[in-house]
């Protein structure tokens, strides 16, 4: 061969090699970020030529597909959005999804490798490829109850109703909240005006507060304490404790003191019992520091605080932060400083009391079905571990049934026990001068426990002011929902 031939032969060689070397990255190395490319117009018909499938409740379709007459041959709708978007989140051509709509997409659209069955006969047959269904843990009374509780106020705020004994979560409601329809639109401005809406409103409508927030948790912080000093075998409910109306922080010149700058009770010391019931700091800043910060970050732990939780929603970690001395911890065991939760995690923390100390992951998804309605999956209950002994349960809850009994205000349910307690939680930049957090965590019935609730009410809720309370403010709400959990309507 001479050298101008085996030059062309060269170069054509070359070329070869060069375009299967491109067609391996553009179908390869490639092909996910061309796939999810939104400019991608093939890939988003052929998305929305399939029917997405339905995301229920209880029987209640909450999301579904509807076939249209435009280009894009299915649409998602949402019954009574705003109630159910926290847990659904949206479906939108523009912006993406979130909630159930992102966690569970690939059993939605048919993907999942559950649905292999039904795709390799879609393919045989030719029938139209559709996507799976989704069952929630989600009692519809139970939603619509916390919905309207915070919702008819015009609070900002979060509610979170757990199963004990398995984990299901009843009801997930945040507020404000949001209409997911405008956002699954076809029409793209009726989208980009519904997301400038929502996105521009304060405080915002799309955020979950019940996992994505984390907020101080106040006096209910006190449960934790409770249970460390019990499990530790040093205390019992008749303990003493300081009963001073205000104290020095250990090795500081800063004051702590009891609501409203109240002693505990009349004699120099309270009982453990007294010091929960009245929720007084002082006592429970002296318990924290005899314990010491290891016995409490122990007993967080054991509750879940701390640990990586899904929903299948990834859920914002709590924490109960650095505590670099005897100061920080005596401010750290009346739930401050930098002690953060969720309203989720504070429910998980009064369920695994009613469920005698064992702690169970909180779950949204009851079932997994395909697109004929046949189950194809169902999540089992998950046991995490033990925070506390029976024992210890037992006693707490005999604590948590004298703290209800002693509170006032509205929605207390004749014939039902409730134990729970109260929590106000100062925050922001002016904490002395900004309405506090209110929360109210409690289970019923006491004896025999069939939900656990946490509410949390941001900024005093409509009692704007320094004086709101988690059982003037919060407490009612909680009740009404126990109430529809146990059947009782709103």
């Amino acid at each position: 061969m001479n050298t101008p031939v085996r030059r062309v032969a060269i170069a054509v060689m070359v070329m070869i090699l060069l375009l299967m070397s491109n067609l391996t990255y553009v179908q390869v190395v490639k092909a996910g970020d061309y796939r999810n490319d939104p400019r991608n117009q093939r890939v988003l018909l052929a998305e929305y030529s399939r029917k997405r499938g339905q995301i229920q409740a209880n029987g209640q379709i909450l999301a579904s597909s509807v076939e249209t007459d435009d280009r894009l041959r299915y649409q998602r709708q949402y019954a009574d959005g705003p109630v159910y978007a926290p847990v659904t989140g949206y479906y939108s051509v523009i912006f993406g999804s979130s909630g159930i709509e992102r966690a569970s997409d690939s059993v939605l659209n048919g993907s999942d490798d559950r649905l292999f069955g039904r795709r390799l006969s879609d393919l045989i047959t030719g029938r139209d490829p559709s996507g799976g269904n989704v069952v929630l843990t989600i009692d519809p009374n139970v939603q619509q109850t916390a919905y309207d509780q915070l919702e008819r106020k015009g609070y900002t705020g979060a509610v979170v109703a757990i199963r004990p004994q398995t984990g299901e979560i009843l009801a997930m409601a945040s507020t404000p909240s949001f209409d997911p329809n405008p956002l699954a639109s076809h029409n793209s401005d009726q989208q980009t005006s519904a997301w400038k809406a929502d996105n521009n409103a304060e405080p915002s409508p799309l955020i979950n507060r019940a996992i994505s927030e984390t907020y101080p948790p106040g006096s209910t912080f006190k449960l934790i304490d409770t249970a460390a000093a019990l499990s530790s075998g040093r205390f019992t409910p008749d303990s003493q404790l300081t009963a001073a109306p205000r104290i020095t922080l250990q090795g500081t010149n800063t004051t702590l003191e009891n609501f409203n700058g109240n002693a505990c009770g009349t004699a120099a010391t309270a009982s453990l019992r007294d010091a929960l019931q009245r929720s007084c700091n002082t006592a429970f800043a002296q318990l924290g520091a005899d314990l010491g910060e290891q016995a409490i970050r122990d007993q967080a732990n054991a509750f879940g605080i701390g640990q990586s939780l899904s929903v299948p929603m990834q859920v914002a970690p709590s924490t109960i932060g650095d505590i670099p001395d005897t100061a920080a911890l005596q401010q750290s065991s009346i739930g401050q400083r930098d002690v953060a939760l969720t309203p989720l995690q504070n429910a998980m923390i009064v369920a695994t009391i009613a469920n005698g100390g064992q702690v169970m992951a909180p779950y949204l998804v009851k079932e997994v079905q395909s697109q004929e309605l046949d189950p194809v999956a169902t999540t089992e209950p998950d046991r995490l571990g033990r925070a506390i002994d029976p024992s210890v349960a037992r006693t707490l809850t005999e604590l948590m049934v004298n703290n209800e009994n002693s509170y006032s205000g509205a929605g207390k349910i004749t014939g039902v026990q409730i134990a729970a307690k109260t929590g106000t939680a100062e925050h922001g930049n002016d904490p002395k001068n900004t309405p506090p957090h209110v929360w109210y965590v409690g289970f019923a019935p006491a004896d025999n426990p069939q939900v656990a609730v946490a509410v949390l009410v941001e900024s005093g809720g409509d009692r704007n002011d320094l004086a709101a309370t988690g059982g003037a403010v919060a407490a009612p709400i909680g009740r009404a929902v126990i109430r529809a959990a146990l059947g009782g309507g709103q």
